[in-house]
This record gives C-alpha cells, sequence and structure tokens, in this order.
C-alpha cells in the first residue's frame, strides 16, 4: 500500500503549489483577465484585492510549500527547488509561443519525478522519464481542450495557446498525444516490473481518452470545460491500477 505519509505531503505541497502557480498566473496576466469574459471575475482582475496583497498571499503559500519540501531528502528538496523557474515563467509562455500548454506539461508533472525521488533517494529515469513524458502528453491533451473555452478572447487580445495553433485539427493533435500518453506509461510500467491491473487501467484511460476526444465540440465552451474536468477520472484510473498492480 502507498506510504499515507507520503501521499499527505505530496497532496498538501500539490493543492499549494498548485495554488501558486494560479497566484503567479493571476498577476502576471491581470491586465489580460480584464478582457475575457470568463477570467475577469478574478480577484486581480476584479480589482476586489492590490498586487501586493497577492505577493503576501504568494509568500506564505511558498513558505508553507518549502515545509512540506523540506520533510523530504536532500535530493528531493534540490529536486522541488529547482521546478520553481517553471512555474514562475509558465504564465508568460502564451505571449511568445502557440505551445504554453508544453511549458505547463514540463511544470504540472514535475512530481511524477519528485514522487519517485522521495521514496527512494533518487531517480530511476527509465521509470520517471516515461513517466514524466506520459505526463506531459496528458497535460497537452486537457489543456488544449480548456484553452478552446478562450479561443475567441484569446485572438481579440493577442495570446498564443494550441487550441489557436491547432484549431481544426484539433483532434487529430490529441489523438497523437493520448497514444504518446500510454505508450510511455506502458514503457514505465514495463520498466519498473508493473503487473495485469496497471495495464488494465491504462487501457481504461486509453478508452476514456478516446470517447473524450471523439465526442468532443471545440466550438462549444460549456462542452470543453466538460471534457476538460472529466481527465480527474484518468487520474483516478490511474492510481487505482498502480496501487492494486503493486499489490
Amino acid at each position: 500500500l502507498p506510504d499515507w505519509r507520503m501521499l499527505s505531503l505530496f497532496g498538501v505541497g500539490a493543492v499549494l503549489m498548485r495554488g501558486a502557480g494560479c497566484t503567479i498566473n493571476d498577476m502576471w496576466d491581470r491586465d489580460y483577465d480584464r478582457q475575457v469574459a470568463r477570467t475577469a471575475s478574478r480577484p486581480l482582475a476584479a480589482g476586489d484585492i492590490s498586487t501586493f496583497q497577492s505577493l503576501v498571499f504568494l509568500g506564505g503559500q511558498l513558505s508553507l510549500a518549502l515545509c512540506v519540501l523540506l520533510c523530504l531528502n536532500y535530493y528531493s528538496i534540490i529536486l522541488g527547488a529547482s521546478s520553481l523557474f517553471l512555474v514562475i515563467t509558465y504564465p508568460l509562455m502564451k505571449r511568445i509561443t502557440y505551445w504554453p500548454q508544453l511549458v505547463l506539461g514540463f511544470t504540472f508533472n514535475w512530481g511524477a519525478l519528485l514522487g519517485w525521488s522521495a521514496i527512494r533517494g533518487s531517480c530511476e529515469w527509465s521509470v520517471c522519464l516515461p513517466l514524466y513524458f506520459a505526463g506531459v502528453m496528458w497535460t497537452l491533451v486537457y489543456d488544449t481542450i480548456y484553452a478552446h473555452q478562450d479561443k475567441r478572447d484569446d485572438i481579440m487580445i493577442g495570446v498564443k495557446s494550441t487550441a489557436l495553433h491547432f484549431q481544426k485539427d484539433t483532434k487529430q493533435w490529441l489523438s497523437g498525444f493520448s497514444v504518446a500518453m500510454l505508450l510511455s506509461l506502458c514503457v514505465a510500467g514495463m520498466n519498473c516490473n508493473q503487473t495485469l491491473p496497471y495495464y488494465t487501467a491504462v487501457a481504461a484511460v486509453g478508452a476514456h481518452l478516446a470517447h473524450q476526444i471523439y465526442t468532443l465540440d471545440i466550438d462549444k465552451p460549456e462542452d470543453c470545460w466538460k471534457k476538460f474536468a472529466s481527465n480527474r477520472t484518468v487520474g483516478i484510473l490511474l492510481f487505482t491500477g498502480i496501487v492494486l498492480g503493486n499489490l
């Protein structure tokens, strides 16, 4: 069974660092957010809080995240701290590249490396790199879907996304990312001697993604949100498959 203490640390750490990323994103993007209907009511964009207040809040988030990080081994502390550059710079990417979702993938999936090192004391790259790559591909799937909600506003205010880059070819790209994700999960599983329940979960993830992409309507924001949110099922399936596979 998983180490519940470590799961708790990573759960709290994920919420804190995800929250810190949101705070940084809203600080960088407050002027853009005011021009997008879906984000105009965010506290900074709406003027409900000041930049200084958000900076203080960010300091609190990062301080608590540091406390979590210091509970891990030295290798993991260095590895975790090195992700901060990605967390800070990701929100700028939409200004300079049509691939900000790729940078988000590099940022969000750092835990694939950190989780292994926290247990083993270092990274087993034959497992961690395929797992990390699978996470990056997954992020490209769900965040491209997410980005289709705002594409009209994004064009008007001049920011970039994979949704704007792929346009009508989105489903083909998402299918390619999904295949790459599934293959990488299989490679990671083989390199750490995973068993049948794990591969069953990977197959279920594949079926879920196939249905998600096939039924996606990229021109309906409400459907994009529904499909984006359904990716929590992917996480639940994989987690269950890993636990049962280990047992």
